[in-house]
């Protein structure tokens, strides 16, 4: 695990906003340089700038589309050449895509299980083996409460948010006494841009949302004590082990009254009476942009 904040190196991706960019605050504030990654150079540029104004830290700016194939070895790549070792790896990138069916782009989905799978596995296996033969460093993978139940209308996400969780925790009990650490951040509702970019950008003034600086803070906690998942608050904790006793059924027709489409006149679209609670099933990490 982190033996030490200061004067190591942390990969932060989705930097540029939400709760990537607040990781790189509060890692800062703990002495750690940071590689920082998002598609917005000019915002990444600003933070680095504000860090180093902050708290004397170094950044190194790698604007990237983690979409894309090829820009995970690219980035490796770059940081390789930078002679930076990285100590933290903090998975943040991802978006969601809301829709119904028929009105759902496939290509969109596909670009979206890129960022949200793919391209979190290759930064991870890219990193991992390092920290193994160091016998030191953490990552922290971004999954969401979503990720605990299947959700309508965004059910690609919430699966894709499931991967995150699973996946994180089984690195967990493989490296975890091997002085390394896996910890999957599942937030609830967060106040970022996530609900715009996902096209349900009215959703968030609807419902409690915790802010980034308290998911952050949360993170950290939960990683210095090598937890292998983390969940924000106890509503959501409540949350996730409430749609575990819940039959999936009831779990899965409750979830349609949270994100059902509007209908060309902006109303919802019609969907049985939801039977069940499952609470709030939204992502909370920002894209990475």
């Amino acid at each position: 695990m982190l033996d030490s904040y200061a004067d190591r190196w942390a990969l932060v991706t989705g930097a540029s906003s939400g709760i990537g960019e607040e990781f790189a605050h509060r890692l800062a504030a703990r002495g750690m340089h940071l590689v920082l990654t998002a598609r917005r150079e000019d915002r990444l540029n600003q933070l680095a700038e504000d860090l180093h104004t902050r708290h004397g830290t170094r950044s190194i700016v790698l604007p990237a589309d983690l979409e894309q194939p090829e820009a995970v070895p690219r980035l490796l790549r770059s940081i390789a050449e930078q002679d930076v070792t990285i100590e933290l790896l903090v998975n943040n990138a991802g978006f969601a895509v809301v829709d119904s069916v028929e009105s759902t782009d496939p290509r969109r989905v596909q670009e979206m299980l890129r960022l949200n799978v793919e391209s979190l596995t290759s930064l991870v296996y890219g990193v991992l083996p390092g920290m193994l033969e160091r016998e030191h460093g953490a990552i922290v993978n971004v999954s969401s409460v979503a990720g605990f139940q299947p959700v309508a209308y965004m059910g690609a996400y919430a699966a894709s948010k499931a991967y995150v969780l699973h996946f994180s925790e089984a690195l967990w009990a493989e490296v975890r006494d091997r002085g390394v650490t896996v910890t999957a951040l599942c937030p609830g509702v967060t106040k970022t841009d996530f609900f715009d970019v996902a096209g349900v950008g009215g959703w968030l003034k609807k419902r409690a949302a915790m802010s980034p600086e308290e998911v952050v803070r949360i993170a950290l906690k939960g990683l210095e004590r090598r937890r292998p998942s983390v969940t924000c608050g106890w509503r959501d904790f409540f949350t996730s082990l409430l749609v575990r006793m819940t039959p999936r059924k009831l779990v899965v027709t409750e979830s349609m009254k949270y994100f059902r489409p509007k209908d060309r006149n902006g109303t919802k679209t019609s969907s049985p009476e939801p039977v069940a609670t499952s609470g709030e099933t939204s992502g909370s990490q920002s894209r990475s942009a």
